[in-house]
């Protein structure tokens, strides 16, 4: 199985120790104006020790300042104010107007399941006449990606109406991968046949067989076709959304898988060019 796959795939990307050994250096430090003084023992030419004229007045005698303490950060409140960064709640709320029933019905997520695929929820920019007015409404934009149509959706909602005030759609727009999106892709790359190389190192680094994304740890990207550059089965990336994974051992090392691209739109694995 190796030999079908091209074990290029299954190389373990080993690092580099380099130790790296610290000189201390003594240096000699003359307090000003004690050069060619006439010292006394422990004592300046003022008659002050060295300790003493470091302390400013009122310090001398004092205890040690004690330890700083961490203090605990307040409590989030509910809803944020002005440009700060939208509060847990403010979140929810805006997920939650912005998944309309229509769109949970019609959408589908990247394991095919209903509704669009959650990708991010941001605070908006303020309107064009809003810049100066400390009073402006805060809004948020919600991201979603339809796997049905292969569609970028994005609401925006007002935050303090509870509605929805536009909505854009884009195809061919492709935002960074959720953690969803990476461990779906990896599920599909284990099950298929390109996989084997990539089961096989795991195997070789842990001794134990590689089942399930929950063994990796996932690093993602987004994959666009260039044309010349990989099999016709890849061809649609950028208009579907693909991934390149590069997973890594747990408490080990990394795995080469930069050969393979999963289409999570149409639930393929290829294998580029060479």
């Amino acid at each position: 199985m190796r030999k079908i796959v091209h074990r290029h795939l299954g190389k373990v990307v080993a690092g580099a120790a380099i130790a790296v050994a610290g000189t201390a250096v003594m240096v000699g430090v003359t307090l000003p104006g004690t050069a060619g003084a006439d010292d006394t023992a422990g004592g300046t030419a003022g008659g002050q020790s060295a300790q003493q004229a470091a302390q400013g007045p009122g310090e001398q005698g004092q205890a040690a300042v004690p330890p700083g303490v961490v203090e605990e950060a307040p409590a989030e409140g509910e809803k944020g104010t002005g440009r700060d960064p939208l509060t847990d709640d403010e979140i929810e709320q805006a997920e939650r107007i912005a998944l309309s029933r229509q769109l949970r019905t019609s959408g589908e997520d990247v394991d095919g399941g209903h509704g669009p695929q959650r990708l991010g929820v941001d605070l908006a920019d303020p309107e064009a006449g809003e810049l100066d007015d400390p009073d402006a409404p805060r809004r948020a934009e919600a991201t979603f990606y339809d796997y049905r149509n292969d569609t970028l959706v994005t609401r925006t909602v007002n935050l303090e109406t509870g509605k929805v005030e536009r909505t854009g759609t884009q195809q061919g727009v492709q935002p960074p991968l959720t953690r969803a999106e990476a461990t779906e892709a990896a599920k599909l790359l284990i099950a298929d046949p390109l996989g084997a190389g990539l089961k096989a190192d795991y195997k070789d680094a842990t001794g134990r067989e590689l089942t399930s994304p929950d063994q990796l740890l996932l690093n993602s990207m987004v994959y666009r076709a260039s044309p010349g550059a990989q099999p016709a089965a890849l061809d649609q990336c950028g208009e579907h959304r693909c991934v390149r994974l590069f997973p890594k051992v747990k408490n080990g090392s990394w795995i080469d898988a930069r050969s393979l691209v999963i289409d999570l739109s149409a639930r393929k694995v290829a294998e580029l060019d060479r």
